[in-house]
């Protein structure tokens, strides 16, 4: 059966004047003001509508995202997977300590046990200039993914006068247990790599907070907190622990860590190294 040509929205007419698909690819919208923006962000900008409605696709994409947001929330950790490979940069052996939250759906309901530690006496007590805590947060995955080569970024970044202590693994934690850790490690300073909260565009992204002089009772305008880490949408590894170096040594310098001390790698005569 013979039918006319396409019409101009990309469709053949049949002979009862209704319109199916030609079978050809349609173009992209190059009319549409939002296309050159949304190629700079991952936001959900200029998504249109039907009607009073939400495209359909759009509508499918969301959901997607708050279900992947919602499981980055309750991924278990492989702690003995992330122990490996910890070790594999060199850092030592890791010791795991739980907080006071003992399971998930504790540690999301009582924000106040995950700050508060379990048994920590497995931890070495050994002076030293750094601890570093990798704490699994509200995003688990984003501790397994980026945590262990920011930490190895970190240790090539750090000045390599300074002493480390062995790393600890912490689980159902909070920024705050870090305090007790290193209180009881007795170290100078802290630097937690924590999971955080997942967003609709990011579901694992990882976060640095530095805590000079910690003890229990610290607040967050006393820590310095370097986030968004998950390559290559996100902030780099080299990028973050160059930053978080810069805060450690502004740190040291001042004798303390939070408010009173700013990131001047963005300083424009601070020169950047590729």
């Amino acid at each position: 059966m013979s039918t006319s040509p396409p019409d101009s929205s990309g469709h053949d007419n049949d002979r009862t004047g209704q319109t199916r698909p030609s079978g050809r690819a349609r173009l992209p919208d190059t009319t549409d003001p939002w296309l050159a923006l949304r190629a700079h962000t991952s936001a959900r900008i200029g998504l249109g509508r039907v009607g009073n409605a939400m495209r359909t696709l759009s509508f499918l994409e969301l959901r997607t995202a708050h279900a992947l947001a919602r499981d980055a929330v309750h991924h278990p950790l492989d702690v003995e997977a992330l122990r490996r490979r910890t070790e594999a940069t060199g850092a030592g052996t890791p010791v795991h300590v739980t907080s006071c939250a003992g399971d998930r759906a504790t540690y999301l309901s009582r924000p106040d046990l995950g700050r508060l530690p379990g048994d920590l006496t497995r931890i070495p007590r050994e002076a030293a200039d750094i601890g570093v805590v990798l704490c699994d947060g509200l995003s688990p995955g984003a501790l397994e993914r980026h945590g262990p080569p920011l930490l190895e970024a970190l240790r090539q970044e750090m000045d390599q006068g300074l002493s480390w202590a062995q790393p600890v693994i912490a689980t159902q934690a909070r920024v705050a247990l870090a305090d007790h850790i290193g209180a009881w490690q007795r170290v100078t300073t802290t630097v937690v790599l924590i999971g955080e909260r997942p967003g609709l565009s990011v579901p694992e992204s990882l976060g640095i907070y530095v805590t000079h002089r910690p003890s229990p009772g610290r607040s967050d305008a006393e820590r310095n907190c370097v986030s968004n880490i998950h390559p290559p949408e996100g902030l780099g590894y080299a990028r973050a622990a160059r930053i978080a170096a810069a805060v450690v040594r502004g740190a040291r310098t001042l004798g303390k860590s939070g408010v009173h001390l700013k990131d001047t790698t963005r300083d424009p005569r601070h020169v950047e190294r590729d």
